[in-house]
Formats: structure tokens, sequence, C-alpha cells
């Protein structure tokens, strides 16, 4: 392996930590400065500096990179496959394995909205809205509710999954089960 390619590795190692640990951080906390960030990713001030010049360049980054994060979780999850509710409790164990990229994007609606023009979505993803159609479709989902309200009972019921074992109100380990539980005890037909 060429030193090149090892700098290459160790610059994208770094990169993503940087952008994981701000989600992160910003997650829990709005106000958390670049210096929080940098320690919550074990590495200096000047470092996160010479990958982004400012909170602004730090913050498109990490939103691009924390929907990236979710699409990824959503293809792995595979919910085009397999019967909707299989598919669905897929989705949300991938969902809660994001919990903080979610809290990050969704916790507070100004951040989208300073930043609306830097994500474009990969349209080869599938959509959770269509999983819920095709469970609709199948009777194994709640007719009665549209897709648009069951896909914020999903993120609502994850993020609050993800909030109460930041509190420690629930074992990080139990999170996925109760949530999966919580949506099937409300959406399932």
């Amino acid at each position: 392996m060429s030193s090149s390619t090892t700098e290459s590795g160790a610059r994208s190692r770094t990169r993503r930590a940087i952008l994981a640990a701000a989600a992160s951080t910003l997650a829990r906390d709005r106000k958390a400065t670049l210096a929080d960030i940098a320690g919550a990713a074990q590495v200096g001030r000047s470092t996160l500096h010479r990958y982004f010049a400012d909170r602004n360049e730090l913050m498109a980054a990490a939103i691009v990179d924390s929907f990236r994060a979710v699409e990824d979780a959503v293809r792995e999850a595979a919910i085009d496959q397999g019967p909707p509710l299989e598919a669905m409790r897929r989705l949300l164990t991938a969902m809660v394995d994001v919990g903080d990229r979610l809290a990050f994007l969704f916790g507070d609606p100004r951040v989208l909205e300073e930043f609306t023009d830097c994500f474009e979505p990969d349209m080869s993803v599938p959509t959770t809205t269509d999983l819920i159609r095709r469970g609709q479709d199948e009777g194994v989902f709640d007719r009665a509710s549209s897709p648009e309200w069951i896909q914020h009972v999903i993120w609502a019921v994850t993020y609050t999954g993800w909030e109460a074992a930041e509190k420690g109100e629930l074992p990080r380990h139990g999170v996925a089960a109760t949530v999966i539980r919580t949506f099937e005890n409300g959406m399932v037909a």
C-alpha cells in the first residue's frame, strides 16, 4: 500500500469521525462548540479546521453525511423485500441504529431550513412510504392512517426511543424492541 493511499484512508477516517461526532454531539446539544465536536471526534481543533473551515461548512457536511447514513441504513434494511411487517421491523431497527443522525437532522427544524440545498437524495433507495403503502395494500398496516402520518409516527417513536436511551430511561440494547412493539401496537391492522 502506498503512503498516499494510507494518507487518503487516514484522511477519510478522520473526516468520517468528525462528521459522526458532529451529528452525535449536536443531536445532544445544539449549542455545542467546535471544540466540543473536535473533542468528541478525538481530534484537535486545528485538525477539525483543516477539514472544515467554519461551523457552516461543518454543518452542511454533517447534514449530507447524516442523510447518507440514514439512506445506507434503509438500503441495508432491504425494506422492499419480504413481508411488509418483517421489512418494517428491519427498518425500525435500522432507524434506531442511526438514531443520533435522525435526532441531529430532525430534532431542530432550523437545521434543515438553513441548509436546504446541501443534500440530494438517492432516488434508488426504497422509501418508507412505499413500504407503508405496500403494507396497507396487503392489509398489514392501518389503512385509516395516511402513509405520511405513519411515517411521522415512525420518526417520532424512533426519536423517543433514542431520547429515552440518552436519558437512561431505557437500555440502549432494548430500544429497537421497544420501538417495534410500540409501532406494532399502534399501526398494525
